[in-house]
């Protein structure tokens, strides 16, 4: 009996394999949720920059639209009441509240009206590595076409 050799006990191999798997995918999740919470936010800015770019193409033409005879294809804008416009459709839609820390920018081009709104994200979980309050970006473009 001296010759043999007891059997290795293997007790607690699994543990770290347990522990490994289980921070994956914790760390999914994590990663699920912040991405659908930031793509949701996006959503509802790109919403909210299309609505504020057709208020400033269509109130910001109003006070120029028929100043000499009606133009061809596009009414031009003009640029206070454009950013006037957006501002008041932003007041009106209340997202002081809905998005504190909100900013927006109106260009004016002579084809169109951009609008371009931002507001910092929080998010539900913290990913190690992550910034801590990212600002999210969205667009909406529109133009006042004459209908002949």
């Amino acid at each position: 009996m001296r010759g043999e050799q007891r059997p290795r006990a293997d007790d607690g191999s699994v543990i770290p394999l347990i522990v490994g798997f289980a921070l994956v995918l914790v760390l999914a999740i994590a990663l699920v949720v912040d991405a659908t919470a930031a793509f949701l936010h996006r959503q509802s800015l790109d919403n909210l920059a299309d609505g504020a770019a057709l208020q400033a193409a269509d109130l910001g033409a109003a006070g120029r639209a028929y100043q000499g005879g009606v133009p061809g294809e596009r009414l031009a804008v003009d640029p206070a009441s454009a950013r006037e416009a957006v501002a008041a459709f932003l007041d009106d839609a209340g997202v002081a509240e809905r998005y504190p820390g909100l900013r927006f920018a109106v260009e004016v081009r002579p084809d169109e009206v951009v609008v371009t709104v931002s507001a910092p994200l929080d998010l539900p979980l913290r990913l190690p590595g992550a910034a801590s309050r990212p600002r999210i970006v969205a667009r909406g473009a529109a133009v006042t076409v004459v209908d002949p």
